[in-house]
Formats: C-alpha cells, sequence, structure tokens
C-alpha cells in the first residue's frame, strides 16, 4: 500500500482525470501518481461533490478567489470535462462491440 503524499492542484486535477477516464480505478490511480487509495478516492469524489473548487487544499487558510485565475480553474474543468469524454466515447465503442459480436452468434 502506498503512503499518502502531498500533492499540487495540479497533481490533483491530473489524478481525477485519469481516475474518471479509467473508470474509477482508484487503485491503478494511486499506483500510477503515487498517492493512497484514499487520496486518489477522496480527490474524485471530491471534484464530484463540489467541481475544481472541491480539489483545493483549504487547510490552514482559505485560498482566495483572486489567487487563482478564472483561466486557470476554466483549464482545470476543461481536462477534467475531456476525462469524461473519453470514458463516454469509450463506453460506446464498447456497447457497439459489444453489439457486433451479438449480431455475428445470433
Amino acid at each position: 500500500m502506498t503512503k499518502g503524499r502531498k500533492t499540487t492542484f495540479d497533481e490533483r486535477v491530473d489524478i481525477v482525470q485519469y481516475c474518471i477516464a479509467h473508470e474509477h480505478n482508484y487503485s491503478e490511480t494511486a499506483e500510477k501518481y503515487q498517492v493512497s487509495y484514499q487520496q486518489a478516492r477522496n480527490y474524485t469524489v471530491k471534484y464530484e461533490k463540489h467541481g475544481v473548487d472541491g480539489l483545493q487544499d483549504n487547510r490552514g487558510h482559505r485560498i482566495s478567489e483572486e489567487e487563482m485565475s478564472e483561466l486557470e480553474r476554466l483549464r482545470a474543468e476543461n481536462k477534467i470535462l475531456q476525462a469524461e469524454k473519453q470514458h463516454a466515447e469509450m463506453e460506446v465503442s464498447f456497447l457497439k462491440k459489444i453489439a457486433e459480436i451479438e449480431r455475428r452468434q445470433g
């Protein structure tokens, strides 16, 4: 089991993007990014509940809106939406393959 480590905001965005694109496989995500299973899961759950703002580390002090530009927030959100789109496309492709196999057999 990998011990948790400190991560930056950008790393958390990458972790969530990868996890969503790989069907919420927290173990694989944790291994790839060398974080704990719980960190990978928490980051993904926080994103799904609060969006990109949920990935901010608010311990110690609250980060003001001015510290993170609108462009940075939109880039992070865009990256995660691309991962969700990729996941949906993979799912559609998979379902098409299943339909094709069923047609051949039946």
